[in-house]
Formats: structure tokens, C-alpha cells, sequence
């Protein structure tokens, strides 16, 4: 999960450096859902089924929905914000939806190490939000709830984990170029044909976060594992200053207590 936490902050901030952040990234999610799309065919080749149910196969469309979202706002958001903040606050954000959630509809624990690891997010979201600029990250962060949790219930329902995540992002690859229109289709031909090995970067390095996730949720909770995974906070903070940003200090305090807190609810 640390790895999967270092790649996903990786990409984010190759994203915030991208000059044309939207079509920039639904090239990049192109590139990854084929990367998925292809590990997924060779597991069906050797014997693993992608979909084995009806109900796992829904649930991989609504991810694809709820990844539309979050790929649309996350673009939104750093065209606004700066990494730390956006990154921070969005994902923060996301863990107090998803811990509760997982309790009432997957029967994860509660316990008092969660609690506190609950208060202590919930207090480095609001350091890492004052004075910050970090717009979008509310339907930024509802995205990311919401494909998270439906990756699980799909996963429960017997799923392939590249399988659900390569067929989800594909639909919300083909979501991102419909809401493009017909300037934005040729404007993302321009920018894939001129910055080909950039947007091919963003898209292994984001898929190869999503693959580990999907595998780390097969086996834990939801609630568990996008809590242990926000630690990539930290990881935001350090690639922030190396793209050039300067994060404030309650940026900082922020995102360290952000993860100390998801590492406290994931013990």
C-alpha cells in the first residue's frame, strides 16, 4: 500500500505540471485502462474469469461513473489549488466518508484507535484547508468515496481485481471523452501526439497504483486500506516542493496529521 501510495501521488503531481490538465489526463486514463484491460486478459487466458456475477459487473459500472467524476474535478481542482492542499483535503475527506460507510454496509470494525485515527484526520483537513486554495475537492472527494467503494462491493461480488478496474476506467476514459466534445477530442489528439511519452508516464504509473489498491482491497477493508494508502498525503507534500510549490506549514502539520491518523485507523 505505500507503494501503491507513493505512484498515486506521483502522478498527481505529474498532472499538476501538465499544461493542459484535462485532456492531458483522460489520455493518461486511456493509457491505463488499457494496461489493466491487457493484465485482465491474461488472467482470463490462464483461467481467471472478470466478471463471474451480474452484480460484480454493475458494480464495476458504477466505479466507472464515480471515476468520471473524480477525474473531472481532479483536473478542475489543481488547475485552482496547489498539490498539498488539493491532495490533502480531497483524500482526507474521503477516508471520514468511507470508514462509516464500510462500518454500516461492509461490517468493518470500529475501535478506539479508528476514532482517534478519525479525529486525527478530520483535524489535519482543517489545518491543510485554511487559507489554502484547494478548489473542487468536495465533489473531488465524494468521487473518490464513491469508486472506492464500489471497486469493494465489486470485489466482494467475485470480481477480478484487474479486470473491475480496467473495464471501470475504460468507461470513464469514454465519459471523459464524450464531456470533451468535438474541440476538446481535437485538442487531446494534439496533446497525446505531443507530449506521447508524458501522458503514456501518468498512465502506467496511475494504473500501477490502481492495480496494487484493487489487490490490497481483495484481501482488507475498505475503510482499512484508503486510510493506510492516504499516507501517499506525505508523499504529496515532499513531490510538492519538488515540482516548485512551497507548501505553507499548516499544509504540512496537515497532511502529517492526515496520515498519522489513517495509519491509527488502519491498526
Amino acid at each position: 500500500m505505500l507503494l501503491s501510495a507513493f505512484l498515486h501521488a506521483g502522478w498527481n503531481a505529474l498532472l499538476r505540471v501538465e499544461p493542459d490538465k484535462d485532456r492531458g489526463l483522460v489520455g493518461a486514463i486511456a493509457v491505463a485502462s488499457l494496461f489493466a484491460c491487457a493484465i485482465a486478459a491474461i488472467r482470463w487466458v490462464l483461467g481467471e474469469p472478470p466478471f463471474p456475477t451480474s452484480a460484480a459487473f454493475a458494480y464495476t459500472m458504477l466505479a466507472g461513473v464515480f471515476e468520471a467524476v473524480y477525474f473531472m474535478t481532479l483536473a478542475r481542482a489543481l488547475e485552482l489549488g496547489r498539490l498539498g492542499a488539493v491532495y490533502t483535503v480531497s483524500r482526507g475527506g474521503a477516508v471520514l466518508v468511507v470508514w462509516p460507510v464500510s462500518i454500516a454496509l461492509f461490517a468493518e470494525i470500529v475501535t478506539l484507535t479508528s476514532a482517534t485515527g478519525s479525529a486525527l484526520v478530520l483535524a489535519g483537513l482543517v489545518l491543510s484547508s485554511l487559507g489554502a486554495t484547494a478548489g473542487g475537492t468536495r465533489a473531488h472527494g465524494a468521487g473518490i468515496a464513491g469508486y472506492h467503494l464500489a471497486y469493494k462491493a465489486a470485489l466482494l461480488a467475485e470480481g477480478s481485481t484487474s479486470a473491475t478496474f480496467g473495464v471501470s476506467l475504460a468507461l470513464s476514459a469514454l465519459l471523459s471523452v464524450v464531456r470533451l466534445g468535438a474541440p476538446g477530442r481535437r485538442r487531446l489528439v494534439e496533446v497525446v501526439r505531443t507530449r506521447a511519452a508524458r501522458v503514456a508516464l501518468m498512465g502506467i504509473v496511475c494504473g500501477g497504483s490502481f492495480l496494487i489498491l484493487m489487490e490490497a482491497l481483495a484481501l482488507g477493508g475498505s475503510g482499512y486500506v484508503l486510510t493506510l494508502r492516504n499516507t501517499s498525503v506525505l508523499f504529496a507534500a515532499g513531490m510538492a516542493l519538488v515540482i516548485g510549490e512551497r507548501p505553507r506549514r499548516a499544509e504540512v502539520a496537515g497532511a502529517a496529521l492526515v496520515a498519522a491518523g489513517a495509519v491509527l485507523m488502519s491498526l
